[in-house]
């Protein structure tokens, strides 16, 4: 695969202090620039900006049948080597996130074999992380 160039993602949140402290200190992500309403992070290379838009809880979220489970739409993530996903794994572990399917390994033996694991941040959004132990599943079908 080529390099890939980073992409930039906004999203509501509805606490800019507890998106600061998740983001920030939970997943490890460096900060960037910020202002009252907005806060800059590099998710692994990537510009992801949580903008505090007051209460979302409006917004409307489903769930899709992925392997036997729930998996939640609307969701964003990082697909990581499979060492650092382990060790995200781990850190998120140890921080007392919940998660919303743990991880574990989908699709075992089939194409687009991947460690997967969903969980929310503290504004309800939900995020997937995931491994291949061959990238180039990623787009198997």
């Amino acid at each position: 695969m080529s390099d890939l160039a980073p992409f930039h993602f906004a999203f509501p949140v509805d606490d800019l202090a507890a998106a600061r402290h998740f983001y920030g200190t939970v997943l490890g992500c460096p900060e960037g620039r910020s202002d009252t309403d907005w806060i800059d992070f590099n998710l692994y290379g990537h510009q992801i900006v949580a903008h505090c838009v007051g209460d979302k809880r409006g917004a409307v979220a489903g769930h899709n049948p992925v392997d036997g489970h729930a998996v939640p739409v609307p969701h964003f993530g990082v697909v990581l080597p499979p060492a650092e996903w382990q060790a995200l794994a781990e850190r998120l572990q140890g921080h007392g996130v919940e998660f919303v399917i743990e991880p574990h390994t989908r699709f075992p033996g089939q194409p687009g074999e991947q460690s997967t694991m969903f969980f929310h941040d503290p504004s309800g959004n939900a995020l997937e992380f995931k491994a291949f132990a061959d990238l180039g599943q990623l787009f198997a079908k």
